[in-house]
């Protein structure tokens, strides 16, 4: 079975033998190693270098906590959501590039990076959306700019359930990233099996990235020494570092990330893009859609199912390309020789209808 597609819990360990999701605030608690010679290969990178700020986001009336990290100043919003186990650094060396012609802000999901909520393991698809809402409502207020939401794995279905409610009137494009509805659907069964059999212990952050590395759950080790880190936490009872993310417990939300995804995919009202690690089987629903040209797909060759991370720079082209090819600018979809309507007028239009 190809687990290319799978949802992010799934998928991603699936796709080299478990995709391996370290997660933490590591940097925060952790013992002051230095890397011996041997481990200077698989160092950590600090985020810096990618992104521009990072940004603690408080939800109003609750006691959740959302880490983003930015990049960029100009342009439409690039809104980034990492897959199950991930974490927003997940995107960093493409933000890097990304930035260059648009925003970049990758959330740490519930459960996930330095994000902290009052129920980490939580994860059902309804709650994850509300908390995206809550974020940009918390960012933007009720002027929104162009957002183009970009999710990958389990963080791809968040931004098809997100398109679907046709709710957030400011979106103007819809970017998923390796997850198939039927692919993901079958993989489910053996999800456990697949968390339960990679490595749970490392004795250094060095350890896990080079984990990483040679069990080819991600194929490129600088984005590797920057996504892994923000994916463990120190176990000072165990005197080792384990996952951040608990997915081994999060079983009874997996089904309702991916059913149904396809028609959803498909209904959302803003140009899409759907990016897949090898050919991989299309069910009957986006094989129609495909054939109608309701969405664009580009296979990646030569990646894991962390394309963002595997070929960050391919990625990042990828996503340009389709903010210029769909003439997304910083207000909505931009049509030459029309004027752009004042924030009020903008307000009551559709993403599609909003021009700059």
């Amino acid at each position: 079975m190809d687990s290319s597609k799978l949802g992010s819990v799934p998928e991603e360990e699936q796709h080299r033998e478990e995709s391996n999701k370290p997660v933490v605030s590591a940097f925060a608690s952790l013992p002051d190693r230095r890397p011996t010679k041997s481990s200077e290969k698989y160092s950590p990178l600090d985020w810096s270098g990618f992104f521009d700020g990072e940004e603690d986001v408080c939800i109003p009336d609750s006691n959740d906590v959302f880490h983003l990290y930015m990049a960029g100043t100009e342009g439409p919003v690039v809104f980034c959501l990492h897959g199950g186990g991930y974490s927003g650094l997940s995107f960093a060396l493409s933000a890097s590039k990304i930035k260059e012609k648009a925003r970049v802000v990758a959330m740490d999901l519930r459960g996930h990076g330095k994000s902290s909520t009052e129920n980490d393991l939580d994860l059902s698809i309804e709650t994850m959306c509300n908390d995206v809402f809550a974020v940009l409502k918390a960012l933007y207020g009720d002027s929104p700019p162009a957002i183009v939401l970009v999710g990958h794995s389990m963080g791809g279905s968040v931004a098809v359930h997100i398109a679907a409610k046709k709710t957030l009137r400011s979106l103007a494009g819809l970017v998923v990233v390796d997850v198939v509805e039927g692919t993901a659907m079958a993989s489910l069964v053996h999800m456990q099996k697949i968390l339960s059999g990679r490595m749970q212990h490392f004795s250094s952050i060095e350890k896990a990235i080079e984990w990483s590395d040679r069990g080819g759950s991600l194929r490129n080790i600088d984005s590797a020494r920057v996504s892994i880190p923000t994916t463990l936490k120190y176990d000072d009872s165990k005197n080792c570092y384990v996952y951040r993310a608990r997915l081994e417990e999060t079983e009874q939300y997996w089904r309702g990330w991916y059913e149904g995804l396809s028609e959803k995919f498909l209904s959302s009202p803003v140009p899409k893009l759907l990016l897949l690690a090898g050919t991989d089987r299309l069910d009957r629903a986006l094989t129609i859609g495909q054939m109608q040209g309701k969405f664009q797909m580009v296979v990646v060759r030569h990646t894991g199912h962390a394309i963002q991370e595997d070929v960050p720079d391919e990625f990042a082209t990828l996503i340009i390309n389709f903010i210029s090819r769909n003439r997304i600018g910083p207000h909505g979809v931009e049509i030459p020789g029309l004027a752009r309507p004042n924030p009020a007028q903008a307000q009551g239009q559709s993403p599609a209808q909003t021009k700059s």
